[in-house]
């Protein structure tokens, strides 16, 4: 065995620990749950990536004193080492056996009336259940319960509004510790905190999901969009502008109709349906179909920075992770089939270049396959799915196969990175389209005068840009790089006669182009620059008597690092060449 195949089975087995730990820990908590309020409704309980959870419905919300009682009781069980056993019951004897939650006789009764259903059991306690425990109550290893929150049952919004109990569990108390510190550093970090105490966005319920953007905020959104708008430059896209809103007639050619309508918002306008749109892809095909084309003048890239609207249920609405108005870094590339390899390797280059300057040096990729729910013939799927499983062989770079999460158009790549915590999220993504250049007719003229179908390449670099910021948000502590700080330095007179020298280097900054301000309140010296460290503001720049009569700036940096008097025209040479090779 090699020493690789060794690593990957240790790996393994330690994965199937944690999930028959964690899948064990939720029934011994199901259990205690039931011991406290004997009236409970039961749902369900699966382990996950981190730990696990369980859904109730109770007379009353949880409190922190019931997980203190509930976890006390898990102790108790835990310390009792009962073995875990399942037995299969017939239908009927399952309904009997549960007559009294309700919940799981409607799990019971979703399944076929001849099927054999699994129980599993520890002392009194029994639940529905496929199996994989670990052999007894005493091996759960060191667990902890976390926090409450509602649950829709079965992710329904018209169903029963559940309390879902979130609970982890670690093969040993010092691997919990080290869980429990990164939640504690992942809250620190949260850009949802860091948005508002930072002065970037905020939400309110009068638009729910939907973020509003401060000024600092739009300068970063901006620096962003202006970024991608430089690539786009070297990397020969052009940019569009289209419309928000399109006749249903247009989302039915597209196909969005019958396969995206849950997630759209649509409106009546003069006795006519109307769609806004969640995606640029139709409004781009329009603006191809707009014009005959040239094999001559192939690939046509057009890029689209609309705003976008798609309905999330309010379960899923997350911060700026997930959001029903998002603006994509997007762009639909118009190919013939021969250039299909050459545009996806040119896209991956941009996007290396793209992630490098933002601090993401290594990402993963998988190719997503063909979903259950999808547009197009096998061959188009096929052959969509074998040229892009072709672009990635001959790049030499590794990736993984995910079955079914392709776009209902077309396979796509999709882009993974890791952030400070570990913690892998997906940004970027290229799609290949056969569908749609179908669907509307697109076609060019080729060498030979025939007209041919172009493909269509889907793809974005770092997605939703709202998304993005909230993911570089958590991964920087909004700490961001000086090129995207809102405010690059600040000015902190020492007294009230040093102000009008603090307001001279801030001109001299602003007119080479530095976001610079002026601290002219009342605070202290040492107040001024712990204002300045919370903002997250790269410079801090003292001044005093010294440096009025040198011309000099004394510097400190957010970390805290003093870097002495420096000239101030010295600084401002430094700090434009900083933000210029967006360092």
């Amino acid at each position: 065995m090699s020493p690789q195949q060794s690593s990957a089975d240790a790996s393994s087995d330690l994965l199937d620990l944690r999930y028959r730990m964690r899948h064990s820990a939720a029934h011994v908590m199901a259990e205690a749950v039931m011991k406290l309020f004997p009236e409970a409704q039961i749902a369900i309980g699966p382990p996950t990536d981190d730990g696990f959870y369980y859904d109730f419905e109770v007379s009353r919300p949880f409190t922190p004193a019931d997980l203190e009682q509930i976890e006390a009781l898990m102790r108790k069980t835990q310390k009792a080492d009962t073995s875990f056993s399942g037995v299969m019951l017939s239908h009927d004897a399952a309904l009997d056996r549960f007559q009294d939650q309700k919940f799981k006789l409607e799990l019971i009764n979703d399944l076929p009336e001849n099927e054999e259903i699994t129980v599993w059991s520890h002392e009194s306690w029994e639940d529905l259940c496929a199996g994989r425990h670990a052999e007894s109550t005493g091996k759960i290893g060191a667990f902890k319960l976390l926090s409450v929150a509602g649950a829709y049952w079965r992710g329904d919004e018209n169903r029963e509004m559940l309390q879902r109990i979130y609970g982890t569990a670690w093969e040993s108390q010092e691997a919990l510790d080290a869980y429990l510190e990164r939640i504690e550093e992942a809250e620190r970090r949260d850009h949802r905190r860091l948005g508002r105490e930072l002065d970037l966005f905020f939400f309110d319920p009068i638009a729910p999901a939907s973020p509003f953007f401060l000024p600092k905020g739009t300068i970063v959104l901006n620096e962003l969009i202006d970024f991608v708008k430089e690539l786009y430059m070297k990397y020969g896209y052009q940019e569009v502008t289209t419309p928000q809103i399109f006749n249903t007639d247009l989302w039915k050619q597209s196909g969005h109709y019958d396969n995206y309508l849950d997630n759209m918002y649509m409106i009546d306008v003069d006795q006519r349906e109307f769609g806004v749109k969640p995606m640029n892809c139709p409004a781009a095909a329009m603006l191809y179909a707009a014009n005959t084309h040239s094999y001559r003048e192939l690939p046509i890239r057009y890029a689209d920075f609309g705003r976008l609207h798609r309905y999330e249920r309010s379960g899923v609405t997350h911060g700026l992770m997930r959001v029903r108005t998002f603006v994509q870094d997007d762009a639909h590339i118009f190919a013939s089939l021969n250039q299909i390899a050459q545009e996806v390797n040119s896209f991956i280059a941009m996007l290396d270049e793209a992630y490098t300057i933002l601090g993401y040096g290594e990402f993963r990729m998988a190719l997503s396959l063909r979903p259950d729910k999808r547009v197009g013939t096998e061959e188009m799927w096929d052959r969509a799915e074998a040229g892009l499983a072709e672009v990635l062989g001959a790049s030499g770079r590794k990736y993984d196969l995910e079955e079914g999460e392709g776009a209902f158009y077309g396979p796509k790549i999709d882009f993974f990175v890791p952030d400070a915590l570990g913690r892998e999220w997906q940004l970027g993504t290229v799609q290949l389209d056969f569908s749609l250049p179908e669907r509307f007719n697109l076609q060019y003229a080729s060498e030979d005068g025939t007209l041919q179908r172009p493909v269509v390449v889907h793809r974005a670099m770092l997605g939703s840009l709202e998304r993005f910021l909230g993911v570089l948000i958590e991964h920087t502590a909004g700490a961001l790089p000086i090129w995207l700080s809102p405010v690059q330095a600040t000015i902190i007179p020492i007294a009230d006669r040093h102000v009008p020298f603090g307001q001279e280097v801030v001109e001299k900054l602003r007119s080479a182009g530095v976001r610079a301000e002026v601290n002219d309140g009342n605070d202290r010296m040492g107040a001024k620059i712990r204002a300045a460290q919370v903002q997250k503001i790269p410079y801090m720049l003292v001044v005093g008597d010294r440096e009025q009569e040198a011309n000099k700036v004394a510097v400190r940096e957010r970390s805290g690092s003093d870097l002495g008097a420096v000239d101030v025209d010295s600084f401002v040479a430094q700090v434009v060449e900083e933000i210029a090779t967006r360092a």
